[in-house]
């Protein structure tokens, strides 16, 4: 890498976000595309799509009908492309009857601590996790005992991880992280930002990626 230093990517998502996790294999397939070991670092950063949802959450194809107006038959339709792109990018979904989506608030609590205490590399661990858990095996990630499993199984410490979920200096650190990305007109995630400087909206294709990158890299040495 030049002396520039690591391409920091910054993804802002939700860790109920389907197209957050294919945009972010899109992306490991655009860099695996360059083949030159290209030095990158990864932070994660919250968005919320239902900060108003309530703690047992709500059936998926309900939500989606009564969010975007869609019927059974095109939820179902719209989850089978999901399922067909996850397994093309190497992430299978599993969605099954009966699914359910929850607020997301506690998990970026972890997922910041994570980044704040442990770096990118552990903070990334902790996302893919997350998103293992709610996308393929179902789990609700808005419960506290799921979490602190989670967390557990990436090396955090289940107390420490229990005081963070409950922190109120971190809740208000996270909400104010959330309004500035508010405030900076990102209003669907996911938001993928490269260099701190070049924001990419949504789960584009690898080969977009690539070009991005190419692109960001060229400045770089100009």
């Amino acid at each position: 890498m030049t002396e520039a230093g690591p391409l920091r990517i910054d993804i802002v998502s939700d860790v109920v976000c389907p197209w957050c996790i294919i945009g972010y294999k899109q992306v490991e397939a655009a860099l695996a595309r360059r083949g030159d070991n290209l030095a990158v670092e990864t932070w994660w950063h919250p968005f919320e799509l239902n900060p108003d949802m309530p703690a047992e959450g709500e059936d998926v194809a309900e939500h989606i009908a009564r969010k975007y107006g869609s019927s059974a038959e095109q939820s179902k339709a719209n989850r089978q492309r999901l399922q067909d792109i996850g397994e093309s990018v190497g992430f299978p979904f599993s969605y099954g009857e009966g699914r359910r989506i929850y607020n997301t608030f506690k998990a970026h609590k972890l997922l910041t601590i994570a980044a704040n205490e442990r770096g990118w590399k552990a903070q990334t661990a902790l996302k893919l996790a997350l998103f293992k858990a709610y996308f393929q095996d179902g789990e609700d990630v808005s419960d506290d005992q799921v979490l602190l499993d989670i967390a557990e199984g990436q090396g955090m410490d289940r107390r420490a991880s229990a005081a963070w979920i409950a922190d109120e200096a971190l809740t208000q650190a996270v909400r104010t992280e959330q309004r500035q990305w508010l405030n900076e007109n990102i209003t669907g995630v996911p938001a993928i930002i490269f260099d701190q400087k070049f924001m990419v909206p949504g789960a584009q294709s690898a080969e977009t990626f690539a070009n991005v990158i190419g692109k960001v890299l060229a400045k770089r040495a100009a």
